[in-house]
């Protein structure tokens, strides 16, 4: 996958001059950016464009399912509840979405507010109830999807299939290496 975008990063040198040096090992800011390798660079622009196009899809689809009484996060709770293959605990849930419990539990506790999701006693844990989609999640979680589908193949429209593998097995490779 090529991208031929200019580069809009702010050079270290002009931040350098107004903060303090804190680096323990003396190098400046200059530096510590020639130890880094073109695979490093490459990554690390990679990570602050995933960062904006994460927003940029939280963004999209809170404005996609928003008169559903959703959010970007309640639909991917949803999402991941009919994705499990059985009944699972909250922080099974969290864990499944690289999120912290809290998290999930404060958006599990909203869901179940609206009766979209319930709790099943967990026959492995008297404390971790199992969380369950209500027919009412299921339904607004199949209206959201039916929604994602145009949206998505519009977005996909004009990229390579290949391009799109590429990508993704670059993703799942840094989600492996960063669970090590």
């Amino acid at each position: 996958m090529t991208h031929n975008k200019p580069s809009n990063k702010t050079s270290n040198k002009a931040h350098s001059k107004n903060k303090p040096d804190d680096k323990s090992d003396g190098k400046s800011d200059e530096q510590a950016d020639d130890s880094r390798t073109t695979e490093g660079s490459a990554l690390s622009n990679l990570m602050l464009d995933l960062f904006k196009l994460n927003s940029r899809v939280l963004t999209a689809g809170d404005r996609l399912v928003a008169d559903l009484g959703m959010t970007s996060s309640r639909w991917q709770v949803l999402g991941t509840i009919m994705a499990s293959e059985q009944p699972q605990p909250v922080s099974w849930l969290a864990r499944d979405m690289g999120v912290s419990r809290q998290n999930v539990q404060r958006i599990v506790n909203d869901l179940a507010k609206e009766d979209l999701v319930a709790f099943e006693p967990n026959p492995h844990h008297q404390r971790a109830h199992l969380v369950v989609l209500t027919a009412k999640g299921q339904q607004i979680f199949h209206e959201a999807d039916q929604r994602q589908t145009p949206w998505v193949n519009a977005l996909a429209e004009g990229i390579a299939l290949e391009d799109i593998q590429a990508m993704h097995r670059v993703i799942m490779t840094l989600a492996e290496k960063l669970e090590e």
